[in-house]
């Protein structure tokens, strides 16, 4: 299983490096180009998670029409353009650009849709942890070498690593990615949005999505303003920025192990999703309230850990309660909302910054995230554990099949490649062997 989720993860993790690379430093080197405000800094920020919102369920959709490994080569192909703009751009207009090109190339759903489809259900959640992990190795990465390659060789520098970054990922698509199995799904009708938007735990997962990375854009506006600004109180060097990232970081690396287990072994994501809102909310009010770098440095910790703890757990629940044919477009419309998401998160941080004080911010983000703990209480549900039934495509009575009806079946499909049929149900409640008798031919 690690082999196969090892080169898509390591895509992953070199597209996610180059975006978090510029992300600890962005907003305090925006804020020195011609025609930049506080706004705009903020729409550059989050300006390539509006693209992405865009084009995460076009995307999506394409991968499970023409193939995952062809989009995936698009996508990284925009997102090198992208970064080179942004490298040579010199007034915020040009630097807005580029961003919107990066996010143009919307990878993510389809990678992750991928990942799905290399690995079998029982896996999937550790596979999930395993990405996650990478993501969050890159964000770590990032957090520490940003800053310092802003400050030695300027932030044009990062944009060109970007680029390379790119090209690495492309040779690894090609040269170390295995060709998903054709999977032929025999349902009555399409996917429809709609379908989607109506299944209750698919809708709590997107809204879930959506916030976290929300609250990540508005983060990285915040946290490297308020402390080298001094009209914020506090006037660190921009060189010194990693001091506070890679604490935080390998914090949230620390945390990200165990939430992932008791998320998944235990059918707990509910409640590990709770805590992590209750740390955003605190970190949050925290960074807006306080005049201490102590209590700042904590409040950027709890940022960290509550991003973590969720990360492993959002993606592998929308896999698991997505039906195979809707992976794509499902995974594509949790990430078009969580990256729409983004781009408010940065540009609603921004327009604080421009017309309101730092306490005013952090207040009102808490706020905000009352009522995401409050919703998150009183509707989100831990999912059912389903498991899968094998078998040999030849061995099934496909009229019996067609005929079975259960509430406890969640849904079957065939494998044209292995010559299997493929059956999901709900295991405290379907017995495999009486299952399995009532198909057999």
């Amino acid at each position: 299983m690690f082999k196969k989720v090892l080169p898509l993860s390591s895509i992953l993790f070199l597209r996610f490096l180059g975006l978090f690379l510029v992300l600890p430093v962005l907003s305090v080197y925006a804020l020195d180009l011609e025609g930049a405000t506080p706004f705009l800094v903020g729409v550059v920020v989050g300006g390539y998670a509006l693209t992405q919102a865009v084009f995460q369920v076009p995307f999506g959709s394409m991968s499970d029409k023409i193939g995952r490994k062809p989009t995936i080569l698009f996508g990284l192909l925009i997102f090198l353009v992208g970064s080179l703009i942004c490298a040579y751009s010199t007034d915020i207009y040009t630097l807005m650009i580029g961003r919107f090109l990066q996010g143009a190339g919307a990878i993510g759903s389809v990678v992750t849709a991928m990942i799905a489809d290399l690995v079998e259900e029982k896996q999937r959640g550790h596979a999930m942890a395993i990405m996650g992990g990478f993501i969050a190795m890159s964000f770590a990465a990032a957090m520490a070498l940003g800053p310092v390659i802003a400050a030695e060789f300027g932030i044009s520098v990062i944009f060109v690593i970007t680029a390379i970054l790119s090209l690495v990922a492309i040779v690894i698509l090609f040269t170390k990615v295995p060709t998903p199995p054709k999977i032929k799904h025999i349902y009555h009708g399409k996917t429809k949005t709609a379908d989607i938007l109506k299944d209750p735990n698919l809708l709590s997962m997107i809204i879930i999505n959506a916030m976290q990375k929300g609250l990540m854009t508005a983060a990285f506006v915040i946290i490297p303003v308020f402390l080298t600004k001094p009209e914020y109180g506090f006037g660190w060097e921009k060189s010194d920025l990693w001091m506070v990232y890679v604490p935080a970081m390998i914090a949230g690396l620390v945390a990200m192990g165990p939430a992932a287990v008791f998320g998944e072994k235990r059918n707990i994501p509910k409640q590990i999703f709770l805590v992590s809102i209750v740390l955003f909310i605190a970190s949050f009010v925290m960074m807006g309230t306080t005049s201490s770098s102590a209590v700042f440095v904590t409040a950027v910790i709890f940022f960290f850990v509550a991003f973590n703890m969720m990360e492993p757990l959002v993606q592998s629940m929308i896999s698991k309660f997505a039906k195979v044919h809707q992976k794509g477009a499902a995974l594509g419309i949790a990430n078009s909302a969580a990256y729409f998401a983004t781009f408010l998160g940065g540009t609603f941080a921004g327009l604080y910054l421009d017309a309101s004080s730092r306490e005013t911010l952090g207040l009102t983000i808490g706020a905000i995230g009352l009522l995401w703990l409050i919703w998150t209480l009183l509707k989100m549900k831990n999912p059912t554990r389903y498991s899968h039934l094998i078998i040999p495509q030849n061995e099934v009575d496909f009229d019996k099949l067609n005929a079975l009806e259960s509430e406890h079946i969640a849904e079957w499909f065939i494998n044209e490649t292995e010559h299997v049929v493929v059956i999901k149900y709900a295991t405290e409640k379907l017995e495999e062997e009486t299952l399995k008798a009532q198909i057999i031919k």
